[in-house]
């Protein structure tokens, strides 16, 4: 299956046994992206927005 960043825009192929709600991680940008549909070969994602750390505050 595949899926392209929407950061840098490079597809790239996603297991086979991913589930919505998986994050994988772009091998281009390093960018951290969640599943959000699987429909057929096509895989949809999300960049994943991280708020700040709080190191335990």
């Amino acid at each position: 299956m595949k899926t392209e960043c929407e950061e840098c825009l490079a597809v790239f192929e996603v297991s086979e046994d991913a589930i919505v709600g998986e994050v994988v991680t772009c091998p281009e940008c390093g960018s951290d992206l969640e599943i959000i549909e699987i429909s057929g070969d096509t895989v949809k994602t999300r960049k994943i927005q991280l708020s700040g750390e709080d190191w335990g505050e």
